[in-house]
């Protein structure tokens, strides 16, 4: 299969995407933000938890932030 094909197949799924401001890439980040709620959920201070996950999953603390203010906000 070729990029162009996949893109063809797929491509009406990804504009649909980006319309309601998700970016594509962030279906890499599903778990770090499950095991953030599931901390958070647990009682874990927000600090401890961004730095434990930042080490787990090799991203910034920034990043951290960034990706579960993302995941978590509702859609256009």
């Amino acid at each position: 299969m070729t990029v162009y094909e996949a893109l063809k197949l797929c491509g009406g799924v990804i504009e649909t995407l980006e319309k309601a401001g998700i970016k594509p890439g962030d279906h890499k980040y599903l778990r770090l933000f499950e095991d953030f709620r599931e901390t958070r959920e647990r009682g874990e201070k927000v600090a401890y938890i961004v730095a434990c996950l930042s080490a787990q999953y090799n991203v910034s603390e920034r990043s951290v932030y960034e990706i579960v203010k993302r995941l978590g906000s509702d859609c256009k």
